[in-house]
């Protein structure tokens, strides 16, 4: 019996391959988006997870209460580590502290230096994170010591045989590589982490380190721990929560533990409670592939219920000679898991070819794990597919009344079953159409936000060695000699990096219950005018006041912030100055610079002058020359005044991109799956089209003898797939409306959803109905009336 409904489902689909076709596609379309999607879940769900022993890796995190704003941080003070050594030592196998840096230069004999990132780290960090190491040991021994990658290794010296060599660090230090890891994980937080140096070499190459090694106050590190395998995370977290209380702490900290498992997609916070992160489009990437196989299988009933009328003679013939309805119903499934086994292995093959694009267009390698378990995963959800796709039109074939059948009084039915389900595809569809405008919308919205300075021609470069910190001053000179430049600058921070968050400030009317925290930037005389700001009120620093080593410049938000009606002139008290006066005066107002994420509100920010502070060097192209030629002068003169390093600059403009890389991610996968939705429900629209065309021919035919013309024949057609797709639109736009503004909500800085976007897509869904049904609707309206009525 088995076998011959095999039989007649192989008959069925190459008689009717037009159908056949359709329906496999369809479905192949719509599994092979399930397949795409559902690797790309699995890598987001496994990110830093490549370690052993993952989920006992915290890192130490804490909440904190500014003017009434609770914030979360990573950064901690250095003897929070101790403290959580000394006293809940029993909860922890490891707590390290650490501190990531861009670059370092580093050369070995006479070859050209190479820049690495890296960490500094305590003795504990290799055991902790678990490297894996594949020559010499995992300790760092002493300052002069550090551990490199494989691929580090091979940049350095063209082999991983390295232990023992002898490297030097921005052309200063020399350092002996004591041990090699294997590269770390590409799906993880700490790709590209390629040189571990110790603790003590940062102690004692950054006087700021010491100078805080006691101070409560001072969250500029990082600290690492891992935790017994018997501790629990809620409960550590409860014990562990006044760490830091009582040490002059006026900002409320409470300390907690952040899962390693978590870091990637519950990563942000608000308020002092995880609001999640990259989990939203986990779900929401998840939901648009179920709405898109729930699409695949809607076409699959439309089609086999509107043949319904030719497979009725089969049904009543069956039933007549004692089939039974479960005996037709179990027929129909197979036929219809048959569909979907031979749609799952061009969905397959679809996936597999669209990878490298795919991968491309995630931003990150994606891979289908052709393993045993996962061809059993597959065929249990072709099998799922096949009998959800298929049991609608099974319930409703099989449910035929034979006599009517054999009469002759069967004339088909399901139309209102079909119409819904169109209605419901063109829903889904729209919504992404309308889902995807808004996110483009707030995109370019964001971006086109003005940011405070000119981010084009300037540029930053990261001073990695004492040799462009003491010659700064004759660099400079050279650089504005050379013609490529119009200014240069120091500055304890980057326009596009974040700055540095700093309390001990004091003034007049200043809650004495708060201790606020502003955004630090350390500078010279020439910041402004390099990167372009905007005075509002006041004036810049200049050289033509010898008091302004004693002046500070606000932005907008700080005067907001700190209630100064009147700030320039205003006198502010810096605990943590270097003068023996903390007393500083505000010189000017600038327009709110944007330095975090774009779609954040901008942080109070000071600029004052420590030059002292700086870690980068800012440069102005010149104007009046192009880009590209003035980086052969700029970079001569840097390598003049820094022979031990190469050159390594970054632009503004390119660093500013680079905080939309995520946005544009979900914008271009949005793109991919909307089109393919649509694609799909045309897919269908174009069968129920043929079909509807082929069941009304002898109708057409006699209109056509009448005087019908094309046209008219063609809006007869189209008509009533016209007013389904509008019915759609306007279930569409409430969905989405809500969806999407709910979506802006978790934006500072968001759009507005215009009226036009809706507008917008009811031509634009129509159009695409009318091009996806012309082309039957135009066969059937041109063809002869003679072949259709020549049996009449």
């Amino acid at each position: 019996m088995l076998r011959n409904y095999w039989k007649i489902a192989w008959r069925n689909l190459t008689r009717n391959r037009v159908y056949s076709i359709v329906n496999i596609l369809g479905l192949a379309l719509g599994m092979a988006v399930v397949l795409l999607i559902g690797a790309w879940i699995h890598d987001e769900l496994r990110f830093n997870t490549g370690f052993p022993q993952h989920d006992r890796i915290m890192a130490v995190m804490q909440h904190s209460t500014h003017g009434g704003r609770k914030d979360t941080w990573r950064a901690c003070p250095i003897p929070l580590a101790a403290e959580l050594r000394d006293h809940y030592g029993s909860e922890f196998d490891n707590v390290v502290l650490s501190s990531f840096f861009d670059m370092h230069s580093l050369q070995t004999g006479n070859s050209d230096p190479i820049s690495q990132g890296g960490i500094y780290a305590q003795a504990g960090f290799p055991a902790l994170l678990g490297l894996h190491i594949i020559g010499g040991q995992s300790q760092l021994n002493g300052p002069a010591s550090m551990l490199v990658s494989r691929s580090a290794a091979r940049a350095l010296f063209g082999g991983e045989d390295v232990v023992g060599r002898t490297v030097k660090l921005d052309n200063k230090a020399s350092l002996k590589i004591t041990g090699v890891y294997e590269d770390l994980p590409q799906n993880s937080d700490w790709k590209g982490l390629d040189v571990v140096m110790s603790w003590e070499y940062y102690e004692g190459s950054f006087s700021f380190v010491k100078e805080n090694e006691h101070e409560w106050n001072a969250n500029s590190f990082q600290i690492l721990a891992k935790l017994r395998p018997a501790a629990d995370v809620t409960k550590v977290n409860e014990r562990i929560k006044g760490a830091l209380d009582g040490h002059d702490r006026k900002d409320k900290p409470v300390v907690f533990l952040h899962p390693m498992d978590r870091w990637h997609l519950y990563s942000d916070f608000k308020d002092g409670k995880n609001t999640g992160g990259g989990i939203q489009y986990v779900w929401m990437f998840g939901s648009i592939g179920v709405f898109i196989l729930l699409l695949a299988c809607i076409n699959f009933m439309n089609l086999s219920t509107a043949r319904s009328e030719r497979r009725a003679r089969e049904v009543g013939i069956r039933k007549s000679i004692g089939s039974m309805r479960r005996q037709l119903i179990i027929q129909f499934l197979g036929e219809s898991v048959l569909m979907a086994a031979l749609a799952a292995l061009l969905a397959l093959l679809l996936a597999e070819l669209s990878l490298p694009w795919f991968s491309e267009l995630a931003g990150m390698p994606i891979h289908l794990d052709l393993s045993g378990r996962f061809l059993v995963l597959l065929a249990g959800f072709t099998g799922i597919v096949g009998l959800l796709a298929g049991s609608y039109p099974a319930l409703y074939l099989s449910g035929f009344n034979a006599v009517s059948v054999l009469k002759g009084q069967f004339r088909g039915g399901g139309a209102l079953p079909r119409k819904v389900l169109t209605v419901l595809q063109f829903t889904v569809s729209i919504t992404l159409i309308i889902g995807t405008i808004v996110v483009f919308s707030q995109i370019v919205y964001v971006k086109d936000r003005p940011v405070g300075y000119e981010r084009q021609g300037l540029l930053f470069v990261r001073i990695g060695t004492n040799d462009l910190f003491r010659n700064f001053d004759p660099l400079r000179n050279e650089l504005l000699q050379s013609g490529a430049v119009s200014d240069v600058t120091l500055a304890s921070t980057n326009t596009t990096g974040g700055n540095w968050q700093q309390s001990g400030f004091s003034w007049a009317g200043k809650d004495p219950n708060i201790k606020p925290l502003f955004d630090v930037v350390f500078t010279n005389f020439d910041y402004g005018r390099t990167i372009g700001w905007q005075v509002m009120q006041g004036r810049d620093f200049s050289r033509d006041f010898p008091t302004d080593s004693a002046a500070m410049i606000l932005n907008e938000a700080a005067v907001s912030y700190m209630g100064l009606k009147k700030p320039v002139g205003a006198t502010v008290n810096y605990l943590y100055s270097d003068r023996a006066d903390n007393r500083y005066h505000i010189i000017g107002v600038i327009r709110d610079i944007v330095v975090g994420a774009p779609e954040e509100k901008v942080s109070p920010a000071i600029y004052m002058m420590a030059p002292g502070n700086s870690s980068w060097i800012m440069v102005r192209v010149n104007p009046r020359m192009n880009q590209a030629e003035a980086i052969a002068p700029i970079t001569k003169v840097f390598r003049k005044y820094n022979p031990g390093a190469p050159f390594d600059f970054q632009y503004s403009a390119d660093q500013y991109a680079m905080k939309f890389s995520s946005e544009d991610r979900v914008l271009r996968l949005a793109v991919f799956f909307t089109a393919f939705a649509i694609f799909i429900s045309c897919l269908g629209l174009f069968g129920l089209a043929s079909f509807m065309a082929e069941q009304r021919v002898r109708e057409i035919g006699v209109r056509k003898v009448l005087g019908a013309s094309v046209i008219q024949l063609c809006g007869l057609l189209s008509r009533d797939f016209l007013r389904l797709v509008s019915i759609a639109w306007l279930i569409s736009v409430p969905v989405a409306w809500f969806a999407m503004n709910r979506w802006l909500q978790g934006y500072d800085y968001r759009t507005t959803i215009s009226w036009w976007i809706f507008l917008f897509t009811l031509p634009g869904a129509l159009l695409i109905t009318l091009l996806t049904v012309s082309v039957q609707s135009i066969r059937a309206s041109m063809a002869s009336p003679v072949n259709s009525l020549r049996s009449e």
